[in-house]
């Protein structure tokens, strides 16, 4: 099994919530929030606002830890084929932008960020970890954990 530590923004202003556009290697375009892969002696807390900045061109803060989540991706549901059964552990922040300029990410597989109405959301093809990160922001339970979301239809993994 495969295992990676991720860090993601949930950026919340104004009745919308920031989302990338990501773009896989094959042509499928799934949304998403900032965030990614917490490199080796990486904190987390930097690695979220890294990732904000290399995604989409804006300077972010943490402003509150919101939650973890930890999911198995089995064999048969990876994008990549052949690939083995995967965990990603999320660390989710609620970050406030602070300045630049939304712009693709250059050389990655961030197409677009856009400030998108939380209702529209639910129209949108999307990974779970949107889910996720938006009931993490408007439940803020003590616990820091939401119930898992159901991959299916315009969710994915």
């Amino acid at each position: 099994m495969s295992f990676r530590l991720a860090a993601y923004a949930v950026c919340m202003e104004d009745g919308r919530v920031l989302l990338a556009r990501h773009v896989s290697p094959t042509g499928k375009s799934t949304w998403t929030l900032p965030g990614g892969r917490v490199e080796h002696t990486e904190d987390p807390f930097d690695a979220v606002v890294r990732e904000v900045a290399e995604e989409t061109g804006c300077d972010a803060v943490v402003e509150r830890l919101l939650g973890v989540d930890s999911r198995v991706i089995p064999t048969a549901e990876r994008t990549v084929p052949g690939g083995p059964a995967h965990q990603n552990v999320g660390i989710f922040y609620e970050v406030r932008i602070t300045g630049g300029q939304l712009r693709p990410e250059p050389n990655g597989e961030i197409a677009e960020s856009v400030w998108t109405s939380i209702p529209d959301v639910a129209r949108l093809r999307r990974s779970s970890l949107v889910d996720i990160g938006l009931a993490l922001a408007q439940t803020r339970p003590a616990t820091g954990h939401v119930a898992a979301v159901s991959v299916g239809g315009l969710i994915q993994h």
